[in-house]
Order: C-alpha cells, then structure tokens, then sequence
C-alpha cells in the first residue's frame, strides 16, 4: 500500500511541475525573452528538473508494485534506475543553486508574496500600476505644458552651461535679441554683452558654481543688430541628483521701457519739485517786494518833497538826482521780481513774433559787440501771441545779453521764431503745457554752456553764476514770470563747452489783430481835488503818511486808517467819495473792504494799490482787470491821475 500511495504521490508532482514549467515557458517564449529573461528560464528549469525527478521516482515505484519475479534482474533494474534518480536530483540542485544566484542578483528576496500573487494582490498591483502610468501621463503632460508656457513667453528662457555655452533658447530669446535658436545654441554667452557684460557674465557664473542658489540682477546686453537693451535677470542653478551643478538658467526681461517710464517719472517729479520751490520763493520774493515797494514809495516822495523845498540849491538837487537814480533802480528791480511771481501788471495784446524779433536784432546789432555773429532767422509764416509786447522784447533781451556773457571770446548767437507742436508729454517744460501747436522762441549761444546743477536753478531770484557786482540774478527769474503769465512754457538744454538753447512756447493767438498803437499821448496836468474826502487805507504808516501829503496839497480832504475795520469805524463817522486802499491787508482784504462799503454807497469809486496784487491780471483773480489799480511805488502825478480817472469812470456809470 504504501508503494502505491508513494506511486501516485510522484506522479501527481510530476505533472504539476510540468504544468508550471509550461505555464512559465509560454508566455517567456511569446515575449521573446528565453535568452533575455534567464530568472524566468532558469525557475523553469527547476520545475522541468523537479518533473523529471518526480517522475524518475514514479518509475521505480511502479517497478516495485509490479512485483517481478526474476529477483535478481529486478535488483539490477533497481539499481540503474537509482544512480540515474540520483544523478537528476543532482543536477536539479545546481539548478537550484543557479536560480537562487540569480534571485539574489535580481534583488528577489524569498520573502512575502516573493513566489505567488494571489488574485486580490495582483488587482492592487494592477491598480498601482494604472494610477503609476496615470502620474506618468500627467507628469508628461505637465512637461508638455511647461514647455509650450516657457517657448511662448515674451521672457527670454536662456540655459548655459557651467562655462558659459547656450544649450537653450526660446522664443523669447529670439524675439528680445533677435538671434535664433540655430545661430546661437553651442555658442557663448558672451556674444550677447560687452566687455563689461562679459567679465559680469563670468562672475556670475563663478558664483552659481560656488554654490548660491539664484541672482537677480539689472544690466545691459547686445541684440543681433548691436543695440543695447536693458534687461532684468534672474540666473538660477541647475542641478543633478546628486546636487551637483550642471548648468544655469537665465531669464531675462526686456525693461528699457519701465526704465523710460520710470526716469519721466523721476523727470516729473523733479519739475513738480522744481514748480513747487518756485512758486515758494515767488512768494518770498512777491513778499519782499510789496513791503520794498511801500519804502521805495516814501523815499521817492520825501525825496520829492524835499526837492520841492530846495529848489535853490543846486548841491542839494544834485544829491537827490542821485537818490532818485538809486530808487529808479530799486523799482527797477521790484518790478522784476514782481515779474517773476507774475503780480506785475501787463498790458497784452497781439504781437507779432516776426516783427519782434526783427527789432531786437535791430538793437542788438548796435550793442552787442562785433566778436558776437547774430542771425536772425524769422518764420516763414506770419506768428501772432498775445503778450505784453515790451516784456516779450525784455525776455528776448535779457536771453541774448546772457548769451553774449557766455561768449567771452566771441561766438554765433540765433534768435529764432517757428512753431512746434507739443504732444503734451514732454517733461522738460516749466511749467508743462497741454499738447497743441504753440509759436516757439529759440535763442542759441555758442557758449561756455551750464551745468546740469546750474540749470537746474537758473529760474530761482538772485541766483547768479556771474562775478559779484556782474549780475543780479534776476534776469531769467523775470524771463519765466514773463513767459509764465503770458501762458506758455520755457524748456532749457545746455552742455558744458557747447552751448545753451532757450525754446520759448507761448500760446497762438486765436484772433489776429492789428499789432500796431500808437503812442501814449502825454499827460495833463492832474486835476485837484476840490476838497473832495478820499478814504485812504494803508497798513504802512510810512506810506500812508505820504500819500496823505500828496492828497492834501492836490486838494482832497483825507481820512486815514490803518487797517479795514478802522476805515470801516471812519466811514461810519465821516463818510468819504472815493476809497484808496490797499489791496493785501492783515485781516479784511481791500476788497473785501470795498465790497461792504459797496453795501452802503453803491456808487462809491475805489481805487486799488499795491506792490504786490496776485491780482490785476495774475491767476488768482483777487481784482477783477475791470477794477481800477495802481502799482506801487507810484509818483504824485501817477497817484493824481489814477484817482480823477477812477472818479470819473465812476461818474459815468451814475450818469448812465
């Protein structure tokens, strides 16, 4: 019994190492990998070997059932059939051997589901498997995506290698230096920087290979064409597994026009700085020039006073002829400041530019000096502004003596008139102009020239680069409060050695009229006042007292009060004719003034001063240019004239 049991054990193994082997060999065989695959051929092997063993011992299992009678032949058989079982169970174990090799060389450890997979486990490694070609699809497609995002951006996405050669070039590389990818890849970086760029170049890169993780940076590099464009980059490593440096990755961005917009903002806020601090010591200057104007004024008039007393004395005459020089240029130069904080009082009107800079040339021919060559180069068309026409000669004066002082040695000085058109942008204007088309001044000089610091400051009162005693520093303050309160704009370019241009843009006027008047007729003997009251306002007790003096003996009688609420406590007691007042006062202003006296006498006639009206004709309007106004330091006569004048346009209005 137990050889049968033993006979059916062997042949039930047998064929399920043959069905294995089978099962290994023919999926192998299909795939091609017998030869390949020798884990595969060799575990084949040993379930072959395993069968053949099996069946080896199957034999000799079924020779004992069977019980022959010849012994001793049957011994024999017996033996053969051992030694050949134990030769195959000998050359199944190196098999074995050979397959276990090859397990640990494969890294198949006999461990936890190392042999068989059952079912359910080799549903989760299909799952695994899906969801790994899944990621992989996803990660491709990522790839795809990063790939198409980095050839079109407008950035240029440079790869270098750890000496400098380009190994990468997108799209917008080649449309921020013009190079495609063929001209450049296998080439150095350098070809895109100067010498400067290129030791830069090295250095960085000396760095990125030092270690540092990544650089961000401003600097200039070469298109195609030999341009310079300005760039930002941002360099950072590249590396291996292993942490190793093996190349960089440069990305550059085209910023030439944020560097534009940044310098016009610069360039803006400077000029608006520049408005600011102008427009500070105008009022300084304004300021100065008021409280100057009222002690001009007193000087003038006792100087007339004491002339009227000492007609008989020549010695004395002469000295006051001298004062008077010296309050003529006092005046002289409060009326420039006044110009230039725009509180001086013009008269515009429609002038023409060609004829304007003819007559200049005229008198500069004469006077400014035969080392000078003067050209003259007029519109070819007719150019009509509306300006005061004799502070139009003054600006084109006080340019050309500056010019003629920048030429020592001698030198071309153009005087040009043209138009141009502004687009409303420009930054270099003061103060800036709305776009249009504006009749333009040019006055050119083959001078010493100026430097950006000197330019920068040439407008501000009393600042002079002349010799002391040379220049009062008030000439080109005068010229901008000129062309200012004719509603244009100045724009100044100068280089040192070279010369100096003034462009002059002044608004065209709309309507062209005849430029052409006539001559002032001379003034009458002013009419007195026959004891008319004249209400005088005057915070400056000085000037008040003079201008009482001069009232009084012209024939009026006069009340005089300090400020607005005594006038208004004089009024109330006495009454007047006419107001004479002050047009910047501490607390209620002359108008104002007026106005509550116009609440009681409708018909009142009022005569404004001042050396300091922002006012007559001046941007804010504190007069009406229908208000009567007189500009301090004024002379008897002018004080006279200007107050009959006043009450009879008065007058007419009541007759009216």
């Amino acid at each position: 019994m137990p050889d049968q049991i033993f006979l059916m054990g062997n042949l039930v193994i047998m064929v399920a190492y043959a069905a294995i082997t089978v099962a290994i060999v023919v999926p192998v065989a299909r795939a091609g990998q017998l030869r390949t695959n020798r884990l595969a051929t060799a575990t084949a092997m040993i379930f072959f070997s395993c069968a053949v063993g099996h069946g080896l011992h199957a034999v000799m299992a079924y020779r004992t059932v069977i019980q022959v009678p010849a012994g001793h032949q049957l011994h024999m058989d017996a033996s053969g059939w051992r030694w050949t079982s134990a030769v195959w169970d000998l050359l199944t174990a190196a098999v074995g051997l050979y397959y276990w090799t090859l397990r640990r060389n494969y890294g198949v450890l006999l461990g936890k589901g190392a042999i068989y997979v059952d079912p359910w486990g080799q549903h989760r490694l299909d799952e695994a498997d899906a969801r790994e070609r899944a990621a992989r699809d996803v990660a491709e497609a990522q790839r795809a995506t990063l790939a198409t995002v980095v050839e079109h951006t407008d950035d240029a996405v440079i790869g270098v290698t750890p000496e400098g050669i380009i190994t990468a070039w997108n799209g917008g590389a080649e449309r921020l230096f013009a190079y495609t990818a063929e001209e450049v890849l296998g080439q150095p970086a350098t070809m895109l920087a100067d010498d400067t760029g290129s030791d830069e170049q090295a250095g960085v890169l000396a760095r990125i290979k030092r270690g540092e993780r990544g650089m961000a940076y401003e600097t200039r590099r070469l298109r195609k064409d030999g341009t310079v464009v300005d760039v930002s980059l941002t360099i950072t490593p590249i590396t291996d597994q292993t942490g190793t440096v093996i190349g960089a990755s440069a990305v550059a961005r085209d910023i030439t026009a944020a560097k534009e917009a940044a310098e016009r903002r610069r360039a803006i806020e400077e000029r608006s700085n520049q408005a600011q601090r102008l427009e500070s010591l105008g009022k300084l200057a304004g300021g100065v020039a008021h409280d100057f104007n009222n002690i001009l004024a007193i000087i003038a008039n006792y100087t007339e006073f004491v002339a009227e007393e000492t007609a008989d004395q020549p010695d004395v005459q002469a000295d006051l002829a001298q004062v008077r020089t010296a309050v003529e240029r006092a005046t002289n130069l409060t009326r420039q400041l006044l110009t230039f904080t725009r509180a001086e009082a013009t008269q515009p009107q429609d002038v023409d530019l060609n004829a304007a800079v003819t007559e200049v040339q005229m008198m500069l021919e004469r006077t400014i000096g035969e080392h000078i060559n003067l050209i003259a180069v007029p519109s070819p068309q007719p150019l009509t502004v509306h300006a005061d026409p004799g502070q139009l000669q003054q600006v084109l004066l006080n340019l050309a003596i500056n010019a003629r002082d920048a030429m020592p040695e001698g030198g071309t000085l153009v005087v040009e008139a043209n138009t141009a058109a502004l687009d409303g942008d420009e930054v270099n204007m003061q103060p800036p102009l709305p776009a249009g088309t504006y009749a333009r001044l040019l006055v050119s000089d083959t001078g010493e020239g100026m430097s950006p610091e000197t330019a920068a400051r040439i407008f501000e009162p009393f600042y002079t680069t002349k010799p002391q005693g040379r220049g009062t520093g008030l000439g080109l303050a005068t010229v901008y409060g000129i062309v200012t309160e004719a509603e244009g704009s100045i724009n100044v370019y100068s280089e040192r050695g070279i010369g100096t241009t003034f462009r002059i843009y002044l608004p065209l006027a709309t309507t062209t009229a005849d430029t052409a008047t006539s001559p002032p007729a001379p003034r009458t003997t002013p009419p007195r006042g026959d004891g008319s009251t004249v209400l005088v306002v005057e915070d400056e007790p000085a000037l008040a007292r003079v201008v009482t003096r001069i009232l009084t003996n012209a024939g009026y009688h006069v009340l005089t009060a300090a400020d607005a609420s005594e006038a208004l406590g004089l009024y109330e007691q006495h009454g007047c004719d006419t107001l004479l007042t002050d047009v910047i006062m501490p607390g209620i202003s002359g108008r104002r003034l007026a106005e509550l006296l116009h609440e009681r006498q409708p018909g009142l006639p009022v005569l404004y001063m001042s050396g300091y009206s922002n006012g007559l004709l001046g941007t804010t309007h504190i007069l009406d240019e229908d208000l009567a106004f007189l500009e301090k330091p004024f002379t008897a006569a002018d004080l006279l004239h200007e107050l009959a004048a006043t009450r009879e346009r008065s007058l007419s209005h009541v007759r009216l």
